[in-house]
């Protein structure tokens, strides 16, 4: 192999990729919910919970957010083969590397440089997915792999008792991520390492050491009188853990302990203020320190929604408080694409983060809108709660994908939705044709703008010559507009400050018209195209139950 190339991971219908549709989000303010009150002045309302597909909702968050999204958090489906009662994650290896690829892609396009991705999976497709994430964000921004305890029992039933789940960690750039990220706060038993027995006014300090190599030999073996007036030197085949230059510069600053008596051998002093604010987390996170399934379904989501059965293996909020600790600061914004029980938006909104959270499925209307409302209320005691000194306050806005801009009416013909009033039709095309949606209360013709002098006009009339005249006239020519219409009489290029189109034609095949569920299961997914019949003498056997992948599911179908 040579050096330029490079190992990639295949699958079948790898190359094959969704031509998504961007579309708007519709707002449901029956669903939207804020406290009826400001608790602080740093309460935050503006957060999102988009119910739909997760992969066309990532895409209608792109135009908007791409480059603003510090961290994203996602629990994707782990390809088990179980049947869970919220979530069918069964799905066949191949199908589920191409989902979770394509929503890599916009993930990555979401995260500005110093933006990270962090992503909970087991060991059935850790791998093949740390593989996929390589070849997305190079594997030279892979920061790490934590090893998260999940459950600290032991479950006898099966071969092997699985106790723990991977945390991987990419960086958009890891070398900007390193130098914004947060260390974690030191522990009791850290800061303890650290005491003052001799009341430095510089503070608490513990035994420190310049790194010196021992193989400075003799370097560093020499005498050194004690305030007793000792003398001492490392007994043979010892030496000092520091060079002679080295402790005449901490004695003349003061920095050498010589114990209580002044007779004790010397110690330099690395003082609790020198050293930096926090520590750097490890690979392994125990369950004592970030939870467990047990500690988040039982003690915490049972007692706070007690009338709903809660997930069979919910994230703890101690482990998503770590990862956001880490990766934001209060007021950045975290997105979680797959929302599940809504822990990651209940952690951030009680951290100060703002958020956006993602799920299609209904428990997005039984779990985590009831258990949102709790948060905001102050009613939620659980969880981080008590560590974050959370009281409530804040809100969020509940949002919907709206249906696919085009429909195929009676004759075959795609036509725009008959669900598309005028406002959504225009917010529609400024999404397709990458403006931003503005429209303007006083300027009819200024649905949105790309740049200060570019903007966009969206209708559904025909216009004849004399309307695109007037049009151009008070335009100007230091402006331009690009005018959708259903369509138009004359030449387009009369009007050099004008771009005119027809709606829907210019854009009929730019995207997959009425798709709308792209979700990790097998029954939801497009019909690949059927495969060339076999030769005569050739016999196919599939085992009852099992998908076939180039056609109907058969006796297999779920």
């Amino acid at each position: 192999m040579s050096k330029k190339q490079k190992l990639e991971l295949t699958w079948i219908g790898k190359e094959d990729r969704p031509r998504l549709e961007p579309r708007i989000l519709l707002e449901d303010p029956e669903k939207s919910y804020h406290a009826a009150a400001r608790i602080t002045d740093d309460d935050i309302f503006d957060n999102r919970l988009i119910f739909g597909d997760n992969l066309l909702a990532l895409k209608a968050l792109e135009q908007e957010f791409t480059g603003k999204v510090k961290c994203v958090f996602i629990d994707p489906p782990y390809n088990t083969g179980s049947a869970f009662e919220h979530y069918d994650d069964g799905i066949e290896h191949s199908l589920w590397l191409s989902l979770m690829r394509d929503r890599l892609d916009i993930i990555r396009r979401l995260l500005p440089d110093d933006g990270s991705l962090w992503i909970t999976i087991d060991d059935n497709e850790c791998h093949y997915l740390k593989i996929i994430c390589d070849e997305i964000f190079g594997r030279s921004n892979y920061v790490s792999s934590m090893v998260w305890e999940k459950d600290s029992g032991r479950k006898n039933d099966t071969d092997v008792s699985s106790s723990h789940d991977y945390v991987l960690l990419y960086a958009k750039n890891r070398d900007v991520w390193r130098k914004t990220r947060n260390f974690l706060e030191k522990t009791e038993a850290q800061l303890s390492r650290y005491q003052n027995p001799d009341n430095d006014p510089r503070g608490p300090w513990r035994q420190g050491a310049d790194g010196t190599a021992k193989s400075g030999g003799e370097s560093l073996r020499y005498e050194i009188t004690l305030p007793s007036g000792r003398i001492v030197t490392p007994p043979s085949g010892n030496f000092w853990r520091f060079s002679k230059s080295t402790f005449e510069t901490a004695l003349a600053d003061g920095r050498v302990y010589f114990g209580k008596d002044g007779n004790r051998l010397p110690v330099i002093k690395k003082y609790l203020s020198d050293v930096q604010a926090g520590v750097v987390p490890k690979t392994w996170w125990p369950a004592s320190e970030v939870g467990s399934n047990q500690e988040a379904r039982r003690d915490h989501l049972r007692k706070l929604l007690p009338d709903i059965e809660p997930f069979a293996t919910p994230k703890p909020e101690r482990l998503l408080s770590r990862i956001i600790e880490i990766a934001t600061n209060p007021g950045d914004l975290v997105l979680d694409s797959f929302a599940g029980s809504g822990t990651t938006g209940a952690v951030a909104h009680k951290m100060g983060r703002r958020w956006i959270m993602v799920e299609l499925g209904e428990h997005c209307h039984t779990h985590i809108i009831p258990r949102l409302k709790k948060v905001i209320d102050g009613e939620d005691k659980g969880g981080i709660t008590e560590a974050v000194g959370w009281q409530g306050g804040g809100g969020f806005r509940y949002f919907r994908l709206a249906p696919s801009l085009l429909e195929t009416d009676k004759w075959g013909r795609e036509v725009i939705n008959k669900a598309y009033n005028a406002e959504m039709l225009a917010e529609a095309m400024c999404k397709h044709e990458n403006f931003t949606y503005a429209p303007s209360d006083a300027v009819y013709w200024q649905h949105g703008h790309s740049t200060e002098r570019d903007f966009i006009y969206v209708t559904t009339q025909t216009l004849g010559p004399d309307q695109l005249q007037s049009l151009s006239d008070e335009v100007g020519p230091d402006r331009s507009v690009l005018v959708l219409c259903a369509a138009f009489r004359g030449a387009a290029d009369r009007w050099p400050n004008l771009t005119v189109k027809k709606i829907p034609n210019h854009i009929k095949n730019r995207c997959e018209w009425g798709h709308d569920d792209y979700s990790l299961k097998v029954e939801n997914l497009p019909k690949a195209p059927p495969r060339p019949e076999p030769a005569p003498t050739t016999t196919r056997h599939k085992a009852a139950g099992q998908p076939d992948l180039f056609g109907g599911n058969g006796e297999g179908e779920r």
